[in-house]
């Protein structure tokens, strides 16, 4: 079911993502704490011996040490930041704003995780329907996000809302499109230090879905 209308789906870059992601970039784009937390719930997740598919990935996962997974595939827009990610047992490189048909066999995953990534979907409907029709029986999604985003790559409902906004915004794809009522972490700030802005921690959010 669609959600946005046209106008939601632009963005002020309409130029091919491809490009824009063509020279890697080695850079955390989150920080220590929201990376940690993020970890520890994958840990809380995924249980051992899955078949985990990263999504819009590159370089680093945050998948916790000591899990036992089956198979960890990757996908991106940058084969040198894909090739750089050891999680990976095999990944591929597709633009999801020009085609959003996931090359997977039904059934085939049993965790689909997106990070920091969900922004920048136009077609974010029909992924979703893709990334269930992937999913085992009981799979889950996880689609993580902060506040932090290269703005002229994110589609107008991301860069016009507010942050709750595009919580709910996530959570309305997902309840339309195959996944069951997701379960919502938010953890923002705890540093004490409101009075230096430039010290506050990214605030962290987490919407959890198993498919229907």
């Amino acid at each position: 079911m669609e959600v946005l209308n046209n106008y939601q789906r632009k963005k002020l870059d309409e130029s091919n993502d491809e490009e824009f992601y063509s020279d890697p970039k080695f850079v955390y784009h989150l920080d220590s704490n929201f990376r940690n937390y993020l970890s520890s719930v994958y840990k809380n997740e995924i249980k051992n011996n899955s078949t985990v598919l990263d999504l819009m990935s590159s370089w680093d996962s945050y998948l916790p040490k000591g899990k036992n997974y089956k198979k960890v595939i990757g996908h991106g827009l940058n084969k040198e930041e894909l090739e750089k990610n050891k999680t990976f047992n095999s990944f591929w490189i597709q633009n999801f704003n020009l085609s959003q048909e996931i090359p997977l066999d039904s059934k085939s995953v049993d965790y689909c995780l997106i990070v920091a990534a969900w922004q920048y979907l136009q077609y974010p409907e029909k992924l979703t329907k893709e990334i269930v029709r992937i999913l085992s029986d009981g799979g889950k999604i996880l689609v993580s996000f902060s506040n932090r985003a290269f703005w002229h790559k994110a589609p107008n409902i991301w860069t016009h809302s507010t942050e709750e906004e595009r919580v709910k915004y996530v959570r309305k794809v997902l309840i339309t499109n195959g996944f069951k009522e997701p379960r919502i972490i938010k953890k923002f700030n705890d540093n004490n230090l409101n009075f230096l802005p430039f010290l506050k921690n990214d605030p962290f959010y987490c919407l959890i879905a198993n498919k229907y």
